[in-house]
This record gives structure tokens, C-alpha cells and sequence, in this order.
């Protein structure tokens, strides 16, 4: 198979989602709080499910622009990063976490190459696992900070509804909204 065409990096700081609405895919941060996050976290796998069940989930829309499978494994990938942040969280006191470079991960893991009905599992599972998390997590809990490679910071809160909009988000980029 050949080589896809790259990607342009994503390089914006998106974290100001958390301040204001998304004037892409609608996504309202005041509507979200860690009591709300599982839900959505959940059903936003039965959305993506669906997606790589096209006929054409590999195939990219335009050059440089990636496929519903490409989008679907770094919303995979994006829920077990989430994962792993919030047990930090949870269990260290104000963490920096590790630099994540979801387009250098793209390329490594050969996105394009996998099987969309593996993935499609893999993703269902990593949903339910951080859903799960969030679910446990107690509003006490919910203030606990950590911080970005960037030096961005969060709260378990915070991450969590930063965590949503990217995979809903995703579901908008995909046009299964």
C-alpha cells in the first residue's frame, strides 16, 4: 500500500474550548461536568462504530485530510491518553504529563493500514474504560490538577471536558453528527 499523503500538523491550542463554545461542531463546555462526561464519552463509541462501517471508512475525503479510520484510531488513542491522565491524576499529586504527539502516532502506528473492525473494538473498549474512570471519579477528585507538557493546566474536570470535545468534535469531522 502506498504511503498516504501527510498531514499538516495540528499545531492550534485548542484549550480554549473550555472558555467558550466550538464554532466548528457546536460543542458548549458550560453544558459538561464531570458528572456528565461518561454518557457522552460512552455513546460517542456507538457513533464511531457506525463510521467505520462505511464502505469507504479508509478512504480520505481530500489530500491531506484524514480518513474516518485515521480519525477513528486517534480517538482511540486520544481515550487511552485520557486514561492514563486521569489515573495521574488521581494518584500524584499536580503530574506533568509526557508530551503526545498525536501526528507523529499517526505515522508510527500506521493509522491507515489498520483494520477498521479491530479498531472499531479497540475503540469501543478504550470509551468504555474512560468512561468509566470519569465515573468513579468524586467532585473532590474532580479539582485535582496536572499539567501539560506545554504547561498547560488542568483540573480532572477540565481534562475531562477538553477530553469530550475532541472526540465529538472528531464525530463532527467525520460528518456523523
Amino acid at each position: 500500500m502506498p504511503e498516504p499523503d501527510p498531514i499538516a500538523p495540528d499545531t492550534k491550542d485548542w484549550t480554549w474550548v473550555l472558555d467558550r463554545p466550538c464554532p466548528e461542531c457546536g460543542f458548549d463546555p458550560g453544558a459538561h461536568s464531570l458528572a456528565t462526561l461518561p454518557r457522552p464519552l460512552h455513546d460517542s463509541a456507538m457513533v464511531w462504530s457506525r463510521v467505520l462501517a462505511r464502505a469507504d471508512a479508509a478512504l480520505r475525503p481530500a489530500p491531506g485530510v484524514w480518513s474516518a479510520l485515521e480519525y477513528a484510531c486517534h480517538v482511540r488513542d486520544v481515550h487511552r491518553v485520557f486514561a492514563e491522565r486521569v489515573a495521574l491524576m488521581l494518584v500524584e499529586d499536580e503530574p506533568h504529563f509526557a508530551n503526545w504527539d498525536q501526528d507523529e502516532t499517526a505515522v508510527a502506528s500506521r493509522y491507515a493500514e489498520q483494520d477498521p473492525a479491530t479498531v472499531d473494538t479497540e475503540l469501543v473498549e478504550a470509551a468504555g474504560h474512560v468512561a468509566g474512570v470519569y465515573a468513579t471519579v468524586t467532585a473532590e477528585e474532580g479539582a485535582r490538577r496536572g499539567f501539560r507538557s506545554d504547561g498547560s493546566e488542568f483540573t480532572v474536570e477540565t481534562l475531562g471536558v477538553y477530553h469530550l470535545h475532541d472526540v465529538l468534535h472528531h464525530v463532527h469531522d467525520v460528518g456523523a453528527v
